[in-house]
């Protein structure tokens, strides 16, 4: 049963992936029923920060619809524009989530090492702590997010193999792959968007 699980969530995770790689809106839809899926399928293999991404996942697939379709930035602020441009990454804002990143990782490392059975403690830390920064940056249409997920998609698929789950590993190479022409492919959007 585990396993038709994975492979629905392998499944799913492709058409986010389509979605993302094209910046359609409707990749905040799929990532409300990703998450969902994802949630039984981490904590029955032992991967807690795993697990518990995905509740973040699900919040900032909200956060994610609002900023890309009005706008709506975390401090309430709407811009003049109608929708989310992609853009990027200033250096004021760099350093707040490196920052974050670093703190992050220290945290859900804590936590896993001293409460839970994690045989991955520091891997499954860094990959989520990563991948909280990366969904932030997408949920802002930042075109370098497209870097955090390239290496957090290579350490992921190796934590997988890891953990003997196949499916998602497989998955987590394709979007390795993918992140080098999602990159390409913003960069194209964004130039069009801009002339």
């Amino acid at each position: 049963m585990e396993q038709y699980i994975e492979i629905l969530g392998t499944i799913v995770g492709l058409i986010y992936l389509w979605q993302e790689y094209h910046a359609s809106i409707h990749l905040w839809i799929t990532s409300i029923i990703m998450p969902a899926i994802y949630l039984y399928v981490y904590y029955n293999a032992g991967l807690y920060a795993d697990f518990g991404i995905n509740i973040y996942y699900l919040i900032i697939a909200l956060y994610g619809w609002m900023a890309w379709r009005y706008n709506f930035s975390i401090r309430g602020r709407k811009a003049e524009s109608k929708q989310l441009s992609i853009s990027h990454i200033n250096g004021g804002s760099s350093i707040r989530l490196a920052l974050l990143f670093a703190a992050a990782w220290a945290l859900i490392s804590y936590i896993l090492i001293h409460f839970t059975n994690s045989t991955v403690p520091l891997t499954d830390a860094f990959t989520t702590a990563l991948s909280i920064v990366g969904m932030y940056m997408l949920a802002r249409k930042y075109i370098e997010q497209w870097c955090v997920w390239l290496v957090v998609d290579v350490a992921s698929s190796a934590l997988y193999i890891y953990k003997e789950l196949y499916f998602t590993a497989a998955l987590y190479a394709l979007y390795a792959i993918i992140a080098i022409f999602g990159y390409r492919k913003w960069k194209q959007l964004m130039n069009n968007e801009n002339s």
